[in-house]
Parts: C-alpha cells; sequence; structure tokens
C-alpha cells in the first residue's frame, strides 16, 4: 500500500512524524508537507510566485507553500506512482463543523478527492499534542479499515478525543455540526501607529444534536465525517427564473 501524507502543520509537526510512523509499519509513505504552519490556509494554490520542493534529513520532503500545494507538486511531479490513499494530519486542533472550510488539514485531503484518490484527514481534538499516541493507533486502525462500503473514491473527517487509547469509546459517523459567526476581528495598533488586524475566534457551537460531530467527540468517540465537493445549491437551482432578464 502506498500513501502519500501531508499536513497544515508544518513538516516538523509532532503528529506528522506520529501518523507517518503508525502508517510506516504496513505501508509504503510519502511524506510532502508545508514548510511552515499553514493553519487556515484552506483550498489556496499558489500561483504569484515559485515553489520550492526540499528534503529533511528524516526522508519528509517541504514545500514552501499551502497543503493543497504539497499534495498537488506530489501527485503531479514527486511521485513516481500514484498513491492508494491520501492522509492528511494529524493535526494539532478540532476541524468539526464549518473549520472544515477554512482547514488546510481538510484541504490537503481534498486535494487528494479532487485527484481521484480515496483521502482522509485526521484532526485532535484539543490543542497541545495530548495522548498523540492513541490519535496515531486509532488513525491506523482506520486506514487499515480502508472503507470498502464507500467505494474507490472518498474524502472522510476525522476528528479524535485527547484521550489515552482505552479512553476512547469508539467510532461514531456523524454529520457536520456548525457555528454562530466568528468573533469580531481584534484591531490594535503597530508601532508607526498603523492600524493592524488579527482575525478572531471562532463562533461558539450552533448545532451540536446527539448526531453531529460536536457531541460525538463530547462523548469520548472519534468522529467520522463523509464529505463532499458539490456546493450546487440544488433547492435554489430549481426555482431560479432567469428567462424574463
Amino acid at each position: 500500500m502506498n500513501i502519500l501524507i501531508s499536513n497544515d502543520d508544518g513538516y516538523l509537526a509532532p503528529g506528522l512524524l506520529a501518523l507517518s510512523q503508525a502508517l510506516s509499519s504496513f505501508a509504503n509513505v510519502t511524506v510532502v508537507a508545508p514548510d511552515s504552519n499553514r493553519s487556515g490556509a484552506s483550498n489556496a494554490l499558489t500561483l504569484d510566485r515559485p515553489l520550492f520542493v526540499e528534503q529533511a534529513s528524516n526522508g519528509f520532503y517541504f514545500v514552501n507553500g499551502t497543503p493543497a500545494d504539497c499534495v498537488h507538486i506530489a501527485l503531479t511531479s514527486l511521485m513516481q506512482v500514484r498513491p492508494d490513499l491520501v492522509v492528511s494530519g494529524i493535526n494539532q486542533g478540532q476541524n468539526l463543523g464549518d473549520d472544515t472550510l477554512y482547514s488546510g488539514t481538510v484541504a490537503a485531503a481534498t486535494e487528494g478527492y479532487l485527484f481521484g484518490i480515496p483521502s482522509i484527514a485526521f484532526s485532535q481534538v484539543d490543542k497541545g499534542w495530548m495522548h498523540l499516541d492513541a490519535a496515531a493507533q486509532v488513525a491506523a486502525k482506520l486506514v487499515k479499515h480502508q472503507f470498502p462500503e464507500l467505494g474507490k473514491r472518498y474524502l472522510l473527517n476525522v476528528n479524535i478525543p485527547n484521550q489515552p487509547i482505552n479512553q476512547i469509546l469508539g467510532v461514531r459517523k456523524a454529520r457536520l455540526g456548525k457555528r454562530h459567526t466568528s468573533e469580531p476581528v481584534i484591531r490594535m495598533s503597530d508601532p508607526k501607529g498603523r492600524d493592524m488586524y488579527w482575525i478572531g475566534p471562532p463562533g461558539g457551537v450552533d448545532d451540536s444534536s446527539f448526531d453531529t460531530d460536536f457531541a460525538i467527540v463530547a462523548n469520548r468517540y472519534v468522529s467520522v465525517t463523509p464529505l463532499q465537493i458539490d456546493l450546487t445549491h440544488f433547492e435554489q437551482l430549481r426555482h431560479l427564473e432567469l428567462d424574463s432578464l
């Protein structure tokens, strides 16, 4: 089994190393990740400057670009054999509900999916890398499962509670929950008196019903959510009237 691994925390992130070690025990892995933290990069591709690929002493490749750049370059240039699976993570912090739209972790997996390759994004719910060994074990078990019931092409978003392996109660399928509107930006002044802005924190949870990813992980289960890319609003499409314009 050939697996491409990427992330958005950068090639030095503990989660990337833990995931690589867990999967390399039963698969051939290639790691291509950003040269620095690119959290929140979403699906952006870098088109305004050249990208460079370098290799670290541990064999990981790193790119001065986004997570999507890394997977794109790996699939179209670096890898001689098309991978059987693209895996992203393990991210430091949750990618639940609306977070998936902004997540570089999910974006790396999405890029693989767009190339027709089954792809999985893994995240730990809380930051700090606590019980990362357990998260790596969960990731390895899910990769080994291979999800034959989903067909040849799927995109999964997986969130793992920061718990010892014996305190994770199981794995549950979940739909995405929803957040309230994000908090306002934080405005400050730089040393020259100019206004500068930091993006504020995400909004609080709005929909955490029992079947959402928010509720599943809060109850110490691993949440698994199949994602799709078609953004067409079919209900509005049926009602859209353009003949009179």
